[in-house]
């Protein structure tokens, strides 16, 4: 059996080429699944529906570990104008959720207006005021009772 060296000398510059094009593409693909856990919830979950929305819509720009999405930014050196915010840390309501959806996020910077309408809308929302939020760090409280002069 020939050594690796002689075998890639025998194959000449297109079969080099090749073999260069067919390594990138298994280091791309390779890449391309680190991080990407998937959707964590049972298909029977009520929220699956609006997990697989989320994905597909929402993923490219924020962050939810529950689904696998990393598009936020890690440190404001490095952050892009899509970077929307960190669901994992950031709790969000169904209200909330709706009215960023319609409006396009709360600033209006960059997110598209009505990226999901309907029932989807509501899918997305109830999905995300359930499990955005679930790793906000917990803040201790103190219970303010107003005098009633």
């Amino acid at each position: 059996m020939p050594s690796p060296a002689l075998a890639l000398a025998r194959l000449g510059a297109r079969g080099r080429a090749t073999i260069l094009v067919m390594s990138l593409f298994g280091v791309a693909a390779g890449l391309a699944s680190c991080g990407t856990q998937g959707i964590q919830l049972s298909k029977s979950d009520p929220n699956y529906h609006g997990a697989v929305l989320f994905r597909d819509h929402c993923s490219g720009c924020h962050t939810l570990a529950v689904v696998g999405a990393e598009g936020s930014a890690t440190s404001i050196k490095d952050r892009l104008k899509t970077n929307g915010p960190n669901f994992n840390v950031r709790k969000e309501t169904v209200e909330q959720v709706l009215y960023a959806i319609r409006n396009g996020g709360f600033s209006g910077a960059i997110m598209p207006e009505n990226i999901v309408v309907g029932p989807e809308a509501k899918a997305v929302a109830e999905f995300l005021a359930k499990y955005s939020g679930l790793q906000a760090p917990k803040v201790p409280s103190v219970e303010i009772k107003l005098s009633a002069k």
